[in-house]
């Protein structure tokens, strides 16, 4: 569910039209629904019947600052892959012991930037990190407390470039080494072993690979206990899917997740951790853009937007299919016809769309693509010297820039011309 809806025959955001919203900031923009970032974030965490799980909320879906506090302030911890979400999560509000750091490249600056600040735990994906932070850790005379990412070979039945949870994928510890890997951690100095990771991947639209995934890490927690380490915690990272698409497939409501965890982990006594992303943010946004041209070809017919794959490469990079929808509500009974809606940049691959059923378009009408809240603004770029876009965010009858526009003096500014070209 969101609160984008038509009103009176114009889509709204909460209490605000889009419209009104485009007039204020131009296009293209993101918009965010508070509502619904908090709506989304209050079903998940209230699935889980087991208490103290820790919600991290995964940074890199939509790390916008606003955003982050919004659901800090709901109770959501923080998973971050980088410094810079580190600091991030804390500049929005995140508690230094709520937030788990992953990713298979921490530099040693990054972990001892972690150790500082006192975060919850280190996910530690390779042999190499285990070593590069028992140093740090020594170095600075403090205990890390890790988990391992165990990699369970498990295909999630998502995009090739999206799944991380099979043995040829770069994440994680070998499934056949874990045992072996955390004999070897409990040896290492300055590192306190405290738990289990795995994450098998992202948009996933069933419960099959998680529940493949979580009986193997279950069975590895025993396992482990047996070896001699004090297994506290189980992360199950995060990765259930949401409907992009009218027609898509409907992934599994978070009650129905919630309860295949509870039944594979009964008996378990860890701390559930979970690291949702797109869940919480992908339906909370969306990408509004004006109609520069209908182009009319002799097979195929084009809608020209203002906004291009630079704002919102996903289409171009995974195939998404993001459902696009006038502003102005269309007629009943208004024929529609095939289009493919593109962008101006020079690409063939600038395309959000193909053989898009829409109603009658003009140049300067406003349309929304849906679902942007997720990997949308995060994977921007200024290709072509673009700008990169706003980001709005609202609240009831209440609107906030959260990212502004910059000018082409403020790009430009960024890049000192060589001394000796001068």
């Amino acid at each position: 569910m969101h609160h984008f809806e038509y009103n009176n025959g114009i889509l709204c955001a909460e209490d605000i039209p889009i419209d009104d919203i485009a007039r204020d900031v131009g296009t293209p923009f993101y918009c965010y629904s508070s509502a619904t970032l908090e709506r989304h974030f209050r079903v998940f965490a209230q699935a889980f019947k087991r208490p103290g799980a820790l919600i991290a909320y995964s940074v890199k879906a939509n790390s916008n600052l606003s955003v982050v506090r919004t659901l800090a302030k709901a109770g959501a911890g923080a998973d971050v892959v980088s410094r810079g979400e580190l600091r991030r999560a804390l500049t929005a509000g995140v508690a230094a012991n709520r937030i788990v750091f992953s990713g298979v490249g921490k530099t040693r600056e990054e972990m001892a930037e972690a150790l500082e600040v006192g975060i919850y735990q280190f996910n530690v994906e390779s042999e190499p990190e285990l070593e590069a932070l028992s140093q740090v850790s020594q170095a600075m005379n403090k205990m890390a407390p890790i988990t391992l990412r165990i990699n369970p070979d498990v295909d999630a039945g998502t995009h090739e470039k999206i799944t991380t949870g099979r043995a040829e994928n770069k994440f994680g510890i070998a499934w056949g080494k874990a045992r072996e890997i955390y004999r070897d951690a409990a040896s290492l100095p300055g590192l306190k072993i405290v738990g289990v990771d795995v994450h098998i991947g992202s948009q996933i639209t069933a419960l099959d690979p998680f529940e493949q995934a979580f009986k193997k890490v279950s069975g590895l927690v025993k396992d482990l206990r047996a070896d001699g380490h004090d297994i506290q915690r189980l992360d199950l990272g995060g990765g259930l899917g949401i409907p992009y698409a009218s027609k898509g497939k409907i992934p599994p409501h978070p009650d129905q997740y919630a309860s295949m965890i509870e039944r594979v982990t009964d008996g378990l006594d860890v701390q559930l951790i979970f690291e949702p992303g797109r869940l919480i943010v992908g339906n909370a946004g969306l990408l509004v853009s004006r109609v520069i041209y209908i182009k009319h070809g002799e097979n195929r017919h084009f809608v020209i937007l203002d906004a291009a794959m630079n704002d919102l490469i996903r289409p171009a990079l995974y195939d998404a299919h993001h459902d696009i929808l006038p502003i102005v509500e269309p007629a009943q009974n208004a024929v529609q016809m095939p289009f493919d809606v593109v962008g101006p940049v020079c690409e063939t691959g600038d395309r959000f769309a193909q053989n898009c059923n829409l109603p009658p378009l003009r140049s300067g009408d406003l349309v929304a693509i849906m679902s942007t809240g997720a990997y949308g603004a995060v994977q921007s770029c200024e290709y072509n010297t673009r700008p990169l876009i706003p980001e709005v965010m609202v609240r009831g009858g209440q609107m906030a820039v959260i990212r502004r526009r910059p000018s082409y003096e403020d790009m430009l500014a960024s890049e000192p011309i060589a001394d000796w070209l001068n």
